[in-house]
């Protein structure tokens, strides 16, 4: 892209007012209220960007440039209609990989195109293609191997071999020599080549020692470096509104990061190198061999008519079964009978970073009824009844005591000091983190099995009964 096409008067307007979009977007997307009028701003903002690009008279060719709009616009409205909300999380790793993939190329390219013109580019020009396509890289493979995860093609559980930090250390090491090559010494195509075979290479690495546990914080942190690497993609280009765009991304990336990271009481060191989600780590319970208190529909629906406070906790469980709807309805149910009903919502429950607020959001839950863990934590011991309905991990009071275990450290919410706890689930099976819950075994505990939906339904009708 020529500096001066890119340099027009109002293509720098229209590329600021994008720019303030975007800032205005994320700030309303931090509010329930604004939310959507936040996303509609940043589309807006983008579609400015895109026109003001494609009439800027940079383009060297519209044909492709359509080709790419049409294969692109169809496979968002597939995506966007298509995509249950339970697999939102893989579509944000999958999209978020082609970002990072799509910023490395173009740096690529612009490099290589340099290159066979004869005109070498300038050191800064060859520092921001080398970061642009290390970090983008790095984003690609990493967000293929989180879908992949998250998908359950592979393993949610880490994924090692003997060596394999030392290994990844020789890597990063063989990156920064063939990024210093490229910079430094002009060595050219190969090096490039490499640096990129290198990079891709380290996002296999670096994501797959990684649990499941742990993915919401690995979607946002390879979500800030797509973000970086697009700003850096900008500074090759000589593009402002990706480097604007970029650093939001990244900017906000990582500070949801460090969120994450605080919300499970770890540094993003240990998230990315602790491996949890390997299991292990005997919990009270079940290493004693502890009952477990099934129960029925009938009984469950008695005790929730009749409780004076209801908190339900939103789990994966309730965004498989997709029973975010019949959970509403339950709710309302019990409130016609005076019930007072809250949310508990755990900042990692789910997926990926707000995955139980979106869920809700969809079935029109009111958000002032939505506490986050620090809010609701000191209701817990004045609740009749907690409804867990799928979640495992953010309750599991293991967090607090065992110390071999590996979510040893985490912060949950302090369902165990309800008066009365009711799990949904299908099985007995452990979470994602792939660690037993001694909360199933305590004695004010029980367990009604069966599809989330299935049994919000007739919980619901059971209600209506007592």
């Amino acid at each position: 892209m020529s500096e001066a096409a890119t340099g027009a008067p109002w293509i720098t307007l229209a590329y600021l007012v994008t720019g303030v979009c975007f800032i205005l977007g994320l700030k309303w997307l931090s509010s329930p209220t604004r939310a959507r009028q936040g996303n509609q701003i940043a589309a807006v903002g983008m579609l400015i960007a895109v026109l003001a690009t494609v009439f800027s008279g940079a383009i060297l060719t519209y044909r492709d440039i359509a080709i790419g709009v049409v294969v692109g616009a169809v496979l968002g409205a597939v995506g966007a209609r298509r995509v249950k909300m339970t697999a939102m999380p893989q579509m944000v790793a999958i999209f978020n990989g082609a970002g990072g993939g799509a910023a490395a190329l173009i740096s690529m390219m612009d490099f290589l195109r340099a290159n066979q013109t004869g005109v070498a580019p300038t050191p800064d020009v060859a520092v921001t293609v080398a970061l642009s396509t290390i970090i983008g890289s790095i984003s690609f493979s990493g967000s293929i191997i989180a879908f992949a995860k998250l998908q359950e093609l592979l393993t949610g559980r880490p994924v090692s071999f003997p060596g394999m930090r030392i290994f990844s250390g020789l890597v990063l090491l063989f990156v920064a020599a063939m990024a210093v090559a490229l910079v430094g010494f002009g060595f050219g195509d190969a090096a490039l080549y490499a640096m990129v075979a290198g990079a891709l290479a380290l996002g296999l690495l670096m994501v797959l020692p990684i649990g499941g546990a742990d993915m919401p914080v690995v979607i946002s942190l390879l979500n800030s470096f797509t973000g970086l690497a697009a700003a850096f993609t900008g500074f090759v280009l000589g593009n402002d509104v990706l480097i604007i765009s970029g650093a939001l991304v990244g900017a906000s990336g990582t500070l949801l990061t460090q969120l994450m990271s605080k919300a499970m009481n770890r540094s993003l060191l240990n998230v990315l190198f602790a491996g949890v989600g390997a299991g292990g780590g005997e919990v009270p319970g079940a290493a004693a061999g502890g009952t477990v208190r099934p129960t029925t529909v009938e009984d469950v629906a008695t005790m929730l008519a009749y409780a004076g406070q209801v908190i339900v906790v939103p789990g994966y469980g309730m965004a498989v079964a997709q029973a975010q709807h019949n959970v509403r309805e339950l709710a309302d149910a019990l409130e016609k009978r005076g019930v007072s009903v809250k949310y508990a919502i755990h900042p990692v429950a789910g997926r990926m970073p707000g995955h139980m607020n979106v869920l809700l959001a969809e079935a029109n839950v009111p958000y002032t009824q939505l506490f986050e863990m620090e809010q609701i934590n000191p209701e817990f011991s004045r609740t009749d009844v907690v409804l867990v309905i799928g979640a495992n991990d953010v309750i599991n009071p293991a967090a607090r005591t065992v110390r071999e275990s590996p979510i040893y450290g985490m912060p949950i919410l302090d369902v165990d000091k309800a008066k009365s706890v009711v799990v949904l689930k299908r099985s007995m099976k452990s979470g994602f983190a792939g660690v037993d819950n001694p909360i199933f075994y305590e004695p004010t505990t029980y367990m009604l099995f069966g599809d989330a939906k299935d049994s919000v339904v007739k919980l619901v009708a059971a209600v209506a009964k007592v």
